[in-house]
């Protein structure tokens, strides 16, 4: 029961593995390998070629292995962070790959597993780690950091107008006692904001995006990554990156962007000096967003944004 509610949906599926044009010979590398869903129909195409999955959730290694198992030996899956995915492959004897997928945020499997309390729907303690070998998790985020701290953290990762507020009710709140559940979250957000602006969607979805976003370092991660991941890509091989929301897909735009052009001379230079030179070509030049019918088929769709960049 529990891959198939990790394999529930891989969004953008068709588009990403159209913009990986797998080589039947090639090597590939899924960072955020979840259920394996985008995973399974990569390994399809493979004949003496090699996956590599990478995830640093137990459920989605146990569930991803199970689904992948069909294909033997063509495939190798790693329990780590993708940030890590360079000196992985590297000490694996992998230093070149012909194209890597990261699907981000946080996946269904995760939102719907009550226990892991990443969802506000469902009344669970305040975890919200991606990797349960972690000691961080959102409830001492929630308790520990200091009023300036939750305020700056919901301003910049949930981008709610009313972070201010709800930082100094969490605060309040946690005076009186430590908030421990999702639920008692909840509440606390709800008196932070004017009952007028709570009409639109859930008051704390964004409050709890921020919560998870810090938790598991998401945008850090990121930033750090990319790099990496195009210095990995074999000549023509490409990276496709799935995003959620605005935060992360500027993250991804810029990195592109610089590594296609990462001159830094001023541009009434008339030759560049700065010797910095091309690591390739954005093929999204606008992101691949899902069609109707993916919209149809799954809500959570909605937001997602594929970037696509290809090494010289």
């Amino acid at each position: 029961m529990e891959e198939i509610q990790f394999n529930h949906y891989s969004v953008l599926l068709n588009e990403t593995i159209e913009a990986l044009r797998v080589k039947p010979n090639g090597i590939y590398v899924d960072g955020t390998l979840g259920g394996g869903g985008h995973a399974w129909h990569v390994c399809k195409r493979l004949e003496g070629g090699h996956f590599y999955g990478i995830d640093q959730d137990e459920a989605a290694i146990r569930a991803a292995s199970e689904r992948l198992k069909e294909f033997g030996e063509k495939v190798t899956i790693l329990r780590d962070n993708y940030c890590n995915a360079r000196s992985l492959l590297e000490e694996l004897g992998v230093p070149k790959v012909d194209g890597i997928v990261l699907d981000l945020g946080v996946s269904s499997y995760q939102l719907d597993t009550e226990e892991r309390g990443f969802s506000y729907r469902y009344d669970a303690p305040l975890d919200m780690r991606m990797d349960q070998r972690q000691s961080l998790t959102a409830r001492d985020i929630v308790n520990d950091y200091s009023e300036k701290e939750l305020y700056a953290v919901i301003r910049d990762y949930g981008e709610d107008p009313f972070a201010k507020n709800i930082a100094k009710h969490i605060v309040k709140a946690r005076t009186v006692k430590p908030i421990e559940t999702t639920f008692e979250l909840n509440e606390v957000i709800k008196a932070a904001i004017p009952a007028k602006m709570r009409a639109n969607g859930h008051p704390s979805k964004q409050t709890f995006q921020a919560i998870r976003i810090e938790c598991n370092r998401e945008l850090e991660v990121l930033k750090n990554a990319l790099d990496d991941l195009i210095e990995m890509l074999a000549p023509e091989g490409r990276l496709c990156v799935i995003t959620f929301h605005s935060l992360e897909d500027r993250i991804v735009k810029n990195a592109f962007r610089r590594n296609e052009n990462p001159c830094t001379c001023p541009p009434e230079f008339p030759v560049c000096t700065c010797g910095k030179v091309s690591k390739g070509t954005v093929i999204t030049r606008k992101p691949i967003l899902p069609g109707e019918k993916e919209l149809q088929e799954n809500n959570r769709s909605k937001s997602a944004k594929l970037r696509v960049f290809e090494k010289k």
